[in-house]
């Protein structure tokens, strides 16, 4: 008698038990397969936070990064007077902003494929979502349509102690699966909308990103416009007009200092490849490519001319073709680059040997895309069209030399 009273005890106490988890959980299996089970975690869900604090950070990193117009004005004051340190102290900030430029772009670039991926991303989930709602909405109904069985259905079906535990035990579970599926839902929820959030984020991200191009872009064009107004100021005024010519034919007897000795390295070298039976460049007589992708217009000839500022006569020893910022610039012939580099007065240029005492010369590129040793082919883009060096406006400066000698880039173009 104890016996029979101490089950049906332990039995009532069971009952209670699992009947509180079936209530609270859930009772009956489905049809739901582990494989439909959602993959997103915590661990994802807690990277998916970091990625968009990371992100926070990044966009408000963005103003940060952006050129301080006013601060270089201001410096750019105390160089005035000193037109050469002038230029390359401009030059140099003009050349930060152009890089500034470039790295937004590629910023954007790359926005844009993190924005592909988070969209797919999000879409993903959104499935996954979608699929775990219908599973739990078939759940629920067909839990509706066969009921619940209750612990004493279970007991009174059993038929043995057993045979009840079994049963006692698969409810248990099935509450169990019931709890876990739910919280996977919820969790694929969550994560949804920290997909939505990092997408939204990024937009933000990638709209600041071009908004800071067009303001790099408005500083360059501004320090542009303002470099080309110093100049003219400067070369106008009546009181430098003087200094101004010494310092413009101090700038000439500097670039052909430094082209001759380029020059001279060269034939140097040649020397060293003959005694050394090493090929040596030759030029075949073909004509020029045009070194440029386009123009708007001639703005200067080869030749003597009346400077219109200066108002003395002086050589002019190439040609000045007008172009856009960033035109492209092409290597008018086969040949090796002698030099890439900056001068004041000559600003980024290329000099490039030809072969039989035949060079090219390219001035006041915005951007060089060789450097000294590269060899380059007719129509390879060696550089970019732009303002630097003592420039008061965007064009290529394209000389020839022959033997150590300017001549006329039209004895070798053809338009």
């Amino acid at each position: 008698m104890k016996k029979k009273w101490k089950w049906c005890l332990g039995v009532c106490c069971l009952t209670i038990v699992l009947q509180g988890r079936m209530t609270e959980q859930g009772a009956a299996p489905t049809q739901v397969e582990a494989s439909n089970r959602s993959a997103v975690t915590s661990d994802s869900i807690k990277e998916k936070e970091s990625q968009i604090s990371k992100k926070k950070e990044e966009k408000k990193a963005l103003q940060g990064g952006l050129s301080n117009l006013k601060e270089i004005k201001k410096n750019l004051e105390n160089q005035k007077d000193n037109l050469e340190n002038y230029v390359r102290q401009l030059d140099g900030e003009l050349e930060q902003i152009e890089q500034n430029i470039a790295a937004l772009k590629a910023q954007i670039s790359a926005k844009e494929e993190e924005i592909r991926r988070t969209e797919e991303e999000l879409e993903a989930a959104l499935e996954k979502e979608e699929n775990q709602k219908e599973s739990m909405i078939v759940h629920i109904r067909l839990m509706y349509e066969n009921g619940t069985p209750s612990i004493v259905d279970l007991l009174l079906q059993s038929k043995s102690m057993g045979d009840f535990l079994n049963k006692a035990d698969y409810a248990e579970r099935v509450a169990s699966y019931d709890q876990t599926m739910w919280q996977n839902y919820k969790m694929v929820r969550e994560y949804v909308e920290l997909c939505k959030e990092d997408l939204e984020l990024e937009k933000e991200i990638l709209d600041e990103t071009k908004a800071g191009v067009e303001v790099e872009q408005q500083n360059l064009e501004e320090l542009i416009e303002q470099k080309h107004r110093d100049i003219i100021a400067y070369e106008t005024d009546i009181n430098n007009k003087e200094k101004v010519i010494r310092e413009y034919e101090a700038d000439i007897k500097a670039q052909e200092e430094e082209i001759r000795m380029l020059e001279a390295a060269v034939a140097e070298e040649r020397k060293k490849l003959i005694a050394s039976n090493g090929s040596v460049l030759k030029y075949d007589g073909g004509m020029f490519k045009f070194p440029m992708a386009s123009y708007t217009r001639m703005s200067d000839d080869y030749g003597m001319r009346t400077d219109p500022i200066l108002g003395i006569e002086k050589f002019h020893n190439g040609v000045d073709f007008a172009a856009p910022a960033g035109t492209a610039i092409y290597a008018a012939y086969d040949g090796k680059v002698v030099a890439a580099a900056y001068s004041s007065s000559m600003g980024n240029y290329c000099f490039i040997d030809h072969g039989d005492g035949l060079y090219t010369i390219y001035m006041h590129a915005s951007a060089l895309y060789v450097k000294k040793d590269d060899i380059v082919a007719r129509g390879d883009t060696i550089a970019a069209v732009g303002s630097t060096g003592r420039s008061t406006g965007n064009h290529l400066h394209f000389s020839v030399r022959l033997n150590g000698s300017y001549v006329s880039p039209w004895n070798y173009l053809k338009e």
